[in-house]
């Protein structure tokens, strides 16, 4: 797999989400097998460029390359001068957003919106390909509600454009997260376009990931939600596709010491008021399907200091032992659907 000259390692990617692909996560995903990760989106308007909440979500000293920045927006110069300011501040690849179907976003034209303006959808990715000289790619979804799906012409609009790769999302801006992603517009795509194409959508087990593959051609799965405490996902699926066995559950002490990594490098990132908040919910999607997890969540959310949270998560992965040496989960409904599509 390939974008632009950075070859990647395999084709599992991570997907962009607000509030959790941070560059600890990021990089957390990458070291247990993601082949590329895209940061949180950035908006272009220029006044916000120089805001703390703007500069954590383009940070990306020390991550593994290639580092990809997402960003936003709805007028095309604005974006133009957004990724050429990420690239100078060290961005290998941008992304541009036409996925996201959250209502603040879509209010101001912005990500999936965005859809239903075909020209400026044209003019946003001409602007950007022009201004910069790294890969540009595009995250977008099927169409702005079922009666209205123009993906394919979305599509073969960013490969007139430039656009070095496709990441499509199998819902609508009118689904939000809603339903099942479908996969049959994903395939007519690939089978449209010649550029790389990523399937994106309901990929949460390794299972899921190859027949979604197999099923659209696509040259990558992005995977998102599944990620959300379980980054070691990644490797799963990358070591099902090339060998089709099934890794086991991870080891309790593995999971403990990357607990012991992933906290202080996200409280580092983030400073003690602020960090102590945000791994909160990072912390409950590791635990939550977990023996004794919910009630660990209740009680480590009290907890007001990194340190106090830091011990405490300790001593919960430490208790996991008695259910035995590997991670015993409790499948939870998303997971036992998408089991048995």
């Amino acid at each position: 797999m390939q974008i632009g000259p950075h070859i990647l390692r395999n084709n599992v990617f991570v997907a962009p989400m607000a509030g959790v692909t941070d560059r600890p996560f990021r990089q957390l995903c990458k070291q247990l097998g993601a082949g590329y990760a895209v940061s949180e989106m950035a908006a272009s308007n220029p006044r916000l460029w120089a805001s703390e909440k703007s500069s954590r979500r383009t940070d990306h000293a020390g991550e593994m390359e290639p580092k990809a920045v997402q960003i936003a927006g709805a007028d095309p110069q604005d974006l133009a001068d957004c990724a050429r300011f990420n690239v100078e501040r060290g961005a290998q690849i941008i992304d541009i957003n036409m996925g996201c179907p959250v209502k603040k976003v879509c209010n101001a034209w912005c990500g999936s919106a965005l859809l239903q303006h075909e020209d400026l959808v044209k003019r946003i990715l001409d602007a950007v390909v022009s201004a910069v000289d790294v890969p540009v790619t595009l995250k977008f979804r099927t169409g702005w509600n079922r009666e209205n799906k123009n993906a394919l012409r979305i599509a073969r609009i960013a490969e007139d454009a430039g656009i070095a790769m496709l990441t499509l999302h199998g819902r609508t801006r009118a689904d939000g997260y809603k339903g099942d992603a479908e996969y049959d517009t994903i395939r007519a795509v690939k089978q449209a376009v010649s550029i790389p194409v990523v399937a994106n959508g309901d990929i949460t087990t390794p299972e899921k990931a190859k027949f979604v593959l197999d099923y659209t051609g696509a040259d990558a799965v992005m995977i998102g939600r599944a990620a959300q405490g379980r980054p070691w996902i990644c490797r799963e699926i990358d070591h099902y596709l090339r060998t089709g066995e099934l890794m086991p559950a991870p080891l309790v002490e593995e999971v403990r010491a990357l607990m012991q990594e992933h906290l202080p490098a996200h409280y580092a990132f983030y400073g003690e008021f602020l960090g102590v908040r945000t791994a909160r919910k990072h912390i409950g999607w590791y635990v939550q399907d977990l023996p004794g997890g919910e009630e660990f969540r209740q009680q480590m959310n009290l907890l007001e200091s990194t340190a106090e949270q830091l011990a405490a998560v300790d001593r919960f992965f430490g208790s996991q032992h008695k259910h035995g040496e590997r991670l015993q989960y409790r499948p939870s409904e998303a997971f036992d659907q998408a089991l048995a599509a």
